[in-house]
């Protein structure tokens, strides 16, 4: 009997010793996943409150960006639109400081301290001669002036708005860091991000974010090709084209003989090398020895390091053609730009806050506006695709178009994303693009893009390991790779025709 007791105690007591157990390794286990969940419900609520924010500064970034539109400012010369972002930022509490880098359009604004310091960029720049009334048919808003073919007037002002909420979470505590807002001018033709690199803008960031107006929604995982801009001039002598042209030396012949031997080189480069050129001066009458030529050159490639050794290439064909002329020459490194280094750690973490938000929701009224413009064109009436793409990994080379955002990923982490702010098919650096980005299209995708930005933001703030892990990408992907800018000493140059 007393064994039987005893029997029954130990098992009693093993019984609750193996039900303690248990519960402590239950609790081991599942702890993490309670503590995941609880992070990830107090992350989702300050994302609701910074696109909360979003929402409700929607009336005035949607006024700056419509100013912006009609200002339609180009390189270095946006000093209205640069003052309008830097004033409003300003008034918001953001610390500015204006006329960095050498620019005097590009300014830094502030807000917060301490780490992780993680950037915004935003740019205002538009092209010459694109001028567009917001409107589905082409009709110049002022004849020969510039417009926002590239919807840069959305591209800085929804990175302002993002900007804004993430500094009213840290104003109020619910996010510790530091929030910078890069005001970046002259994108289209000089590259004014370079200059900001060169100055060392970017040297503290943690990670930095962009994003980019486009007829699809997306992740921007292709990057960008890498550039280099140059002139090339040559100076020979006048004489009588008829009377004694053995006293003359052609700096036309120099030039022909020079883009003769870039255009017999397109044979001998790599798929994904593109050379373009304008020639800016060919002489002024023909009986008279041209004693002056100048053109100007772009050489792009997948890679910087390549674009190095194309520029190498060039400047022999230069040499050799001013000495077949018999004259002299002069190369001039107007800019140029690395390609983007993406950062497919960080493109994941803004992919899912992109399948969070879920699609943009055009109205029939939008729909019916791009399909106008499609059937102006000639195209097919497809309207806009607000539908989220889904993920694609990176193409081995990217396919056209640079940026000076990839002199920032060489520096700093950078992530992007597209957002649909113009019709299917319709093309860029063209009027459909400012006729949208004038009306509720472009503010629609300039809304979205804002909310992308500001939801990864909070994820970063919140999650230290993110940041981790996306550095330990860039590290890795930038090693023996010597990032030099394609810019020259000094201020940038803008040469005139």
């Amino acid at each position: 009997m007393i064994k039987k007791i005893i029997a029954r105690r130990i098992i009693r007591n093993h019984s609750f010793a193996l039900a303690f157990f248990i519960s402590v390794i239950a609790l081991l286990i599942f702890s993490p996943l309670v503590l995941s969940q609880t992070a990830f419900a107090a992350s989702t609520k300050k994302k609701e409150e910074a696109l909360a924010s979003i929402e409700k500064h929607k009336a005035e970034i949607i006024a700056l960006s419509d100013q912006v539109w009609r200002l339609a400012e180009t390189a270095l010369l946006e000093t209205q639109s640069a003052k309008l972002l830097a004033d409003y930022l300003e008034a918001q509490g953001f610390k500015v400081e204006r006329g960095v880098a050498g620019l005097s359009t590009a300014f830094v604004a502030t807000f917060g301290q301490g780490h992780p310091i993680i950037g915004f960029l935003g740019e205002y720049d538009a092209l010459p001669g694109l001028s567009q009334k917001a409107i589905p048919k082409k009709e110049a808003l002022e004849p020969g002036a510039p417009g926002h073919g590239c919807g840069h007037n959305l591209l800085g002002t929804a990175a302002l708005s993002s900007a804004l909420a993430i500094k009213e979470l840290i104003e109020q505590g619910k996010l510790k860091g530091t929030i910078r807002f890069y005001g970046t001018p002259a994108e289209e033709a000089i590259g004014g991000k370079v200059y900001m690199v060169r100055a060392g803008l970017f040297n503290d960031l943690d990670v930095c974010l962009t994003w980019h107006p486009d007829e699809k929604t997306r992740p921007s995982v292709d990057g960008s090709q890498a550039i280099i801009e140059f002139y090339v001039e040559f100076f020979g002598k006048t004489a009588h084209a008829a009377g004694d042209p053995w006293n003359g030396r052609s700096a036309v012949a120099a030039m022909e003989l020079f883009l003769t031997g870039l255009n017999r080189m397109r044979e001998f480069v790599r798929p994904t090398v593109r050379l373009h050129y304008s020639i800016l001066n060919g002489g002024d009458v023909p009986n008279v020895v041209p004693a002056y030529a100048r053109a100007w050159v772009w050489l792009r490639d997948s890679k910087g390091t390549r674009v190095q050794q194309l520029f190498e290439r060039a400047q022999h064909l230069v040499q050799g053609a001013a000495m077949m002329a018999e004259v002299d020459y002069k190369i001039t490194i107007n800019g140029g730009n690395w390609e983007t280094l993406v950062n497919l750690t960080g493109e994941k973490l803004m992919y899912e806050n992109m399948k969070w938000l879920g699609p943009i929701n055009f109205t029939p009224e939008e729909q019916e506006f791009a399909k106008e413009i499609q059937r102006s064109l000639g195209l097919e009436p497809k309207g806009l695709d607000g539908s989220l793409q889904p993920w694609a990994e990176p193409k081995p080379d990217p396919e056209g178009g640079s940026t000076d955002v990839g002199d920032v990923s060489w520096q700093v982490p950078t992530l992007a994303l597209t957002a649909t702010t113009a019709p299917v098919d319709a093309p860029w650096h063209a009027w459909p693009v400012v006729a949208c980005g004038g009306m509720s299209i472009g503010h629609q995708g300039l809304l979205y893009a804002a909310k992308v930005l500001a939801a990864t933001m909070v994820d970063l703030y919140e999650n230290p390991k993110y940041i981790q892990a996306i550095k330990e990408e860039f590290e890795q992907k930038r090693k023996g790779v010597v990032y030099k800018p394609f810019v020259p000493e000094g201020p940038p140059i803008l040469f005139k025709r």
